[in-house]
């Protein structure tokens, strides 16, 4: 019998083999739910995911005010294109926040990126944000190594973007302190902290990376970092093989606390190294804050 012959003759062997045809159609069925997962988790909308705070920055009998926290937008195709961009900010907008944080790494320059863009197909989507105090940026590393001249001067044609770096200022009852990249070895914990330091009201914090979180003085209410995407591809049970910090899973993702200041790390709304997410999703965040004088 010919080679080609027998082979066709033992695949149908096996084939009728029903735990073979099983493991074949259990296989099939895992492909397409990880692919779907892979589209969802990728493109899907940023889900909003809440947090409430208290600080004795606000006074008593205040009315809450709120912070609407992006970062790591990464934008290039084919995930994250300028047209992808300006619907998350509408997304941002309907949420009616009082101050937009974004914590960096607005660009990238993926290898396997379908399209890159230019500082000002970056920044114009985000020049529609809307919130009562305005909009405070930091760069990130993506930001420092691609192009943040570029991208600095077209944030600074906003007028109601606040560009800081190893910097503070006053944004209604907001005293916010940005903190330049930790990564690339560019933060100044004690330049922003003197910098804060006449400044009034709640204490926010922005940083790319949250490995300054222990490093941040006592009395800050609130950090808000990004960078470690939350793993971009994670476990399905949580966790993920790289944390992109110092700390490992430590402050990698989500709300940490520590003496008496809270951080929260958020996976971000692009993708970096690669245009896929898988058991992460985009997202913003919506901190609310409220008085803690009674």
């Amino acid at each position: 019998m010919p080679h080609t012959a027998q082979m066709t003759v033992l695949l149908r062997a096996v084939l009728r083999n029903k735990w073979v045809r099983a493991a074949i159609a259990l296989g099939l069925i895992l492909s397409i739910f990880l692919i779907v997962k892979v589209w969802s988790d990728t493109m899907g909308d940023p889900v909003v995911k809440r947090l409430t705070i208290e600080s004795i920055g606000l006074p008593a009998r205040s009315a809450p005010v709120t912070v609407a926290f992006l970062t790591d937008i990464h934008v290039a195709g084919p995930d994250m294109p300028p047209s992808r961009l300006a619907r998350i900010v509408e997304q941002v907008n309907a949420l009616e926040p009082d101050l937009v944080a974004i914590t960096g790494d607005l660009i990238s320059k993926k290898r396997v990126s379908t399209k890159h863009y230019s500082p000002q197909e970056i920044i114009t989507p985000l020049g529609d944000l809307q919130a009562t105090y305005g909009v405070v940026v930091v760069p990130g590393n993506h930001d420092h190594w691609f192009d943040w001249p570029g991208l600095s001067a077209q944030l600074s044609r906003h007028n109601q973007i606040t560009l800081l770096e190893n910097g503070a200022a006053q944004m209604g009852p907001f005293a916010v302190a940005g903190v330049d990249d930790d990564f690339t070895g560019r933060a100044d914990i004690e330049a922003t902290s003197m910098a804060a330091r006449p400044l009034s009201g709640i204490r926010l914090w922005l940083s790319h990376s949250p490995d300054i979180f222990p490093s941040v003085p006592v009395g800050a209410d609130l950090v808000v970092a990004g960078h470690t995407h939350c793993g971009q591809i994670a476990y399905p049970w949580g966790g993920s093989p790289a944390t992109m910090s110092d700390f490992g899973e430590k402050y990698a993702c989500g709300v940490s606390e520590l003496h008496g200041k809270t951080l929260v790390t958020s996976a971000g709304i692009g993708t970096s190294l690669l245009p896929v997410r898988l058991f992460t999703q985009p997202e913003i965040w919506l901190i609310e804050v409220r008085s803690a004088r009674r």
